[in-house]
């Protein structure tokens, strides 16, 4: 059976199309609850396409439900049975054995991108590079639908479709089956909280936006005004297929901040019961990661308690104030993780401090980028820290620059080994952004392909004028639809086998390795036991927790870090593989730019 949910219609045909034969026009029925039924066999159309007729108007229109769009998302559906599939993964118990996501190392991974062909079966050949660094989940950036060949997959508008140049459905569900069998799982990034400019015929069907709020992209979503039961079952059957028929292990929501909804039972906590349910029933852990503007940890409080069920949620909090220590940049958002001024926090290492034993650095305090105050403080005591996720990079803060630089493009190679040992032996969840591993040459920047040509058109004329206004030169911003955009933003596979690249890989299996090892499995790491010491003059920091201590030299000279005592030196970026120096009475000798990891013992 064939259905689809169309409240105000008062026809429907499917219609069957392709394959050289006459298009076929068949009425379907209609239940009291606004859903329309086609009884016939699909199997008797398996080279056909099927689109819907609403009350006659032309031109037919492509399942909202559609798992495959081959001809691109305004052309006719396609058929897809999931359960054709045959699985090799029985023995899979979860990420990282059935402990799920939290404390394992996630891995942000933009398809298009991965490599030169742009696709999931092409991204499984370069599974076994992700096995070696330590990987436990792979993190794919939004697969739904779009326009073109290329984007971001943030302007997706067929939600349940795999997009068609990645491969379609069914090379998501054999990309999964090879992650799983190398021991990695997969989260899927889904956007729910706006659909793409071109190509969204969701509005035909039914009430799936509402003028009752109002978010950066338009009407919002429709979640709690008449018609928005339909809306929901929509969004959570949509959760719910990926967990039970492709196998993924997590779901990260996109900019949850922007889902307007004011019912009793918040579209979120409603997402979160019913995949706790399906939990229970697959024996395996499912996760939903949040991205979260709030600085509120009601977000992954339990629902049973009134928070939201997430299991973990990004934060950027951590980012800033890495990226102001390492960097020094201090515009825009990043002002306040300076610190100085009217702070506290009397510099951005004060502000690495208050991030990494308190969650968040605006935490009720005032935020001058928002011009109010802003989040909510976390108790120590209870908190697991792995509930937040910490990164260096991720596509938004290095796509969303001009020219797609980066971080490591500006900083010294001794610096962004800080910054990874912070991130991969910190007590968060770490985060990588796909190249940063081996400290990537290539940029990665924004791009489209709309086939909207007035659409395109005025994406790069935005963009061009958007940072032309902070003082670039229009030349110099890459043409967002230009194919040669996509191109430069490829990693390039040759480089990790190459100086200085394949030493930075080393530094990153090597902190990886050592977290895997010396972090428990499925124990909670406190805020309250993480103790951070520093000198903001003298430009040192050690981050000691749970047995670890990440010690780094951030000035432009050698100096003796303080370390605790007892502690037992095991990595060096500045050793460069020799015999790692000793600690006198004084303290670990470091070079410029140097780092430290130690074991603490009892």
């Amino acid at each position: 059976m064939i259905s689809v949910w169309a409240p105000v219609a008062g026809a429907v045909e499917i219609e069957w199309s392709g394959d050289g034969a006459p298009v076929v026009r068949e009425a379907m029925s209609r239940d009291d609850d606004g859903w329309w039924h086609w009884d016939g066999d699909p199997a008797a159309y398996q080279t056909f396409d099927y689109a819907f007729v609403l009350d006659g108007a032309e031109p037919s229109l492509p399942d909202p439900r559609s798992a495959w769009q081959p001809h691109g998302v305004h052309s006719p559906s396609r058929f897809f049975d999931a359960s054709r599939f045959v699985w090799s993964d029985q023995q899979w118990r979860g990420t990282r054995c059935g402990a799920g996501v939290l404390g394992g190392l996630v891995y942000e991974l933009h398809v298009g991108t991965f490599t030169p062909e742009g696709t999931l079966d092409a991204a499984i050949e370069r599974l076994d590079a992700l096995v070696a660094i330590g990987v436990d989940l792979v993190e794919l950036m939004p697969l739904a639908a779009f326009p073109g060949d290329w984007g971001w997959g943030y302007d997706g508008v067929a939600l349940y479709a795999v997009h068609d140049r990645y491969g379609g459905p069914a090379a998501l569900q054999r990309f999964v089956d090879a992650a799983h069998a190398r021991g990695i799982g997969v989260c899927l990034d889904l956007v729910h909280n706006h659909l793409g400019p071109s190509g969204n015929y969701l509005s035909r069907f039914g009430p799936y936006f509402t003028d009752t709020h109002h978010t950066p992209w338009g009407s919002a979503v429709n979640l709690d005004a008449p018609g928005s039961d339909g809306v929901r079952s929509f969004l959570v059957d949509q959760v719910l297929r990926w967990f039970r028929d492709f196998h993924v292990d997590a779901l990260r929501l996109d900019a949850v901040h922007e889902l307007a909804d004011d019912s009793p039972h918040h579209l979120l906590v409603e997402l979160s019961d019913a995949t706790a349910t399906l939990a229970t029933e697959l024996g395996r852990p499912l996760d939903l990661i949040a991205e979260s503007d709030l600085n509120d940890v009601t977000m992954v409080e339990p629902t049973a308690l009134g928070g939201r069920g997430m299991t973990a949620q990004w934060a950027d909090d951590v980012h800033h104030a890495l990226h102001v220590v390492l960097s020094g940049e201090s515009q825009g958002y990043y002002a306040d993780f300076a610190g100085g001024g009217e702070r506290e926090e009397a510099g951005p290492l004060a502000v690495l401090a208050k991030v990494f034993t308190r969650g968040f650095l605006h935490d009720g305090s005032f935020s001058s980028f928002r011009g109010t105050l802003w989040g909510r403080a976390v108790d120590v005591d209870t908190f697991d820290a792995r509930r937040l996720l910490a990164y260096l990079q991720t596509h938004d803060q290095v796509g969303n620059r001009a020219l797609g630089d980066r971080l490591h493009a500006t900083l010294s190679p001794g610096r962004h080994a800080i910054g990874a040992a912070l991130v991969l032996l910190g007590p968060f969840t770490p985060m990588l952004f796909m190249g940063e591993e081996w400290a990537a040459a290539t940029p990665w920047q924004f791009f489209t392909s709309f086939d909207d040509l007035a659409l395109g058109e005025a994406v790069s004329r935005g963009r061009r004028e958007e940072f032309g206004s902070h003082g670039w030169s229009v030349d110099e911003v890459p043409d967002p639809q230009a194919v040669s955009t996509r191109d430069a933003s490829v990693l390039d596979w040759s480089e990790p086998g190459r100086e200085p690249h394949a030493h930075m890989l080393g530094w990153y299996a090597a902190c990886s390795a050592l977290r895997h090892r010396l972090l428990p499995i499925g124990s909670p790491l406190r805020l309250a036991d993480v103790l951070v010491s520093f000198d903001e003059a003298a430009r040192w920091v050690v981050v000691s927790h749970h047995g670890l201590a990440i010690a780094a030299n951030l000035a432009d000279h050698p100096q003796t870090v303080p370390v605790p005592d007892g502690a037992v030196p095991l990595l060096r970026w500045a050793d460069h593989g020799s015999e790692l120096r000793g600690i006198s009475e004084e303290g670990l000798v470091l070079d410029p730019d140097d780092c430290a990891v130690l074991r603490l013992t009892p």
